[in-house]
């Protein structure tokens, strides 16, 4: 019987644990931005820990599209231990550079799953996949304006209230 659901389900055995691995990044994802928006509001950054919050909700959001495609195809969705999230930053600044490589990080699994699928020729899931690299521009994007107002406002000062109040209005309106 367990052959006959494989013969079924349309994605790889290869590719489902690829897709397993990539709900567990988003989850660990969730997870760090929560942590992130909880060193901000402890440290008095309020925009910055609302702009964490909604990251969480959004990764949050992107493991349950995984999880739910992994199930739609047939697969065998598994529902991930997260374990070491970093609870604690050295400076408001750092919580912004690990954001930024947390999400670098995502991008790549994502395109590693993207390439194995072209070997595979795993059409079904490329399709699947091609919203989630026009996300990562986004979110990539995001991480990386935030990141920049530290250069651009500088921290002295009043600088680090100023990028607090900038953070919560980046946005990405790229369509192309």
């Amino acid at each position: 019987m367990k052959d006959l659901l494989r013969i079924k389900s349309l994605i790889s055995s290869d590719i489902e644990v690829l897709l397993n691995q990539q709900v567990k990044k988003e989850a660990f994802s969730s997870s760090a931005y929560l942590a992130m928006a909880s060193w901000c509001n402890r440290n008095g950054y309020d925009f910055s820990s609302e702009y964490f919050f909604k990251q969480a909700e959004e990764e949050r959001h992107h493991q349950l599209k995984f999880y739910k495609y992994i199930l739609d195809m047939g697969g065998n969705a598994v529902s991930p231990e997260v374990t070491g999230i970093k609870q604690e930053y050295n400076s408001f600044r750092e919580v912004f550079e690990e954001a930024l490589d947390q999400e670098i990080s995502v991008t790549n699994s994502i395109k590693n799953i993207y390439a194995r699928c072209m070997k595979e020729q795993d059409f079904v899931t490329m399709e699947f996949l091609n919203w989630f690299l026009k996300e990562q521009r986004e979110e990539e994007y995001k991480a990386r304006r935030a990141l920049e107002l530290f250069e651009v406002i500088g921290e002295e000062g009043t600088g680090r209230w100023q990028i607090d109040k900038h953070v919560g209005q980046i946005k990405y309106d790229s369509e192309a």
